[in-house]
């Protein structure tokens, strides 16, 4: 599996900058030239978060700020974002020109995507109506025999243009809230479903409210990736009323197999589309011929790369393709 080894370059076209440790003397940039990380790598410093943001909120013209990303709180594994969330509420009358957040900033070397505490993330969305872009990294953690997992009611939303949710086992009550909402103005749509091993039990009709299209009239990039359902999702997917509005389909990540892309080809035209991605696959060498011939002539890009199969139970060689043992999910527990 791939490993999430790095911290996010950039959000919503601006480049990250980690909010400097105490004592530093790093000149700080104008406020809304930036994604300003608040967090820094674990281990590195015994700041907390909420001492890290209070100094963020003391030393930076919050009025300008046009994008956060929120990098590692406390002990994670074990402790929800709960104090996190309560502190960007707190501030959102500052924040006016907030347009793009992204929750859970957290590397492999820091904490295992499928342990990543998370709560329920949508008082963010009420409490920042005009925010365009919102991305969360979740994965399920304990504290005093409480699960700590994701969780996103039904809402209505309608500045969100685009919501990302990386995960390696998203609850079915994630994909059915996303399902049940009402987001007019969203584009794009990103979910990362994961494998029942680390909580994933949602099924391919589960996402029908999604595949219909009809609370999403401006969607034109859906990914429904990095799932170990992935033929069911393709299945389900070849027929969907959405695709006919799509630009870019991404079924990337998965445990894809012939019977998904058999299915992709028979369903509705895909013509249509910029792009197709299907990397990361378990596809045989005919049928990946078969959408190349069936697709590129029209224009569509078909990305059918490998990058990111790893041998699980071998070294990892840089530069260096490694098949794995068995098919699996790109992203998930078994990183390192």
């Amino acid at each position: 599996m791939k490993t999430q080894d790095d911290h996010l370059e950039a959000l919503s076209g601006l480049p990250a900058f980690t909010f400097p440790l105490p004592g530093e003397t790093t000149r700080l940039p104008e406020p809304d030239t930036v994604a300003w990380r608040i967090g820094h790598e674990r281990w590195t410093s015994s700041e907390l978060w909420g001492d890290a943001f209070d100094r963020f909120c003391a030393e930076v013209d919050l009025a300008r700020v046009r994008a956060l990303i929120i990098g590692i709180w406390d002990d994670v594994e074990d402790t929800d974002p709960s104090e996190v969330i309560e502190a960007l509420l707190a501030v959102r009358d500052r924040l006016p020109a907030l347009r793009s957040m992204f929750l859970g900033d957290i590397t492999d070397k820091e904490c295992k995507l499928s342990r990543i505490s998370q709560t329920d993330v949508t008082p963010l969305l009420a409490g920042f109506p005009a925010l365009e872009e919102f991305g969360v990294r979740a994965g399920e953690g304990t504290s005093m025999g409480e699960t700590l997992r994701l969780r996103f009611p039904a809402l209505r939303h309608g500045s969100l243009r685009r919501l990302v949710v990386e995960s390696s086992g998203l609850p079915v009550d994630v994909v059915r809230g996303l399902g049940a909402s009402e987001l007019p103005a969203l584009e794009h749509l990103e979910l990362w479903l994961g494998r029942s091993d680390d909580g994933a039990d949602s099924t391919a009709a589960d996402l029908e409210p999604i595949l219909s299209g009809a609370r999403l009239p401006r969607l034109r990039h859906l990914a429904l990736r990095n799932s170990e359902i992935q033929d069911e999702v393709a299945v389900a997917v070849a027929t969907a009323p959405v695709v006919g509005q799509l630009e870019v389909l991404d079924l990337s990540m998965g445990m894809l197999s012939d019977e998904g892309a058999a299915a992709l080809l028979g369903g509705r035209p895909l013509t249509h589309l910029k792009k197709l991605d299907l990397h990361h696959h378990f596809l045989s060498e005919p049928i990946q011929q078969r959408l190349r011939r069936a697709l590129e002539p029209a224009g569509v890009e078909v990305d059918l790369g490998q990058d990111c199969v790893l041998d699980i139970n071998g070294p990892r060689l840089p530069d260096t393709r490694h098949d794995l043992c068995e098919p699996d999910i790109c992203v998930g527990p078994v990183s390192y």
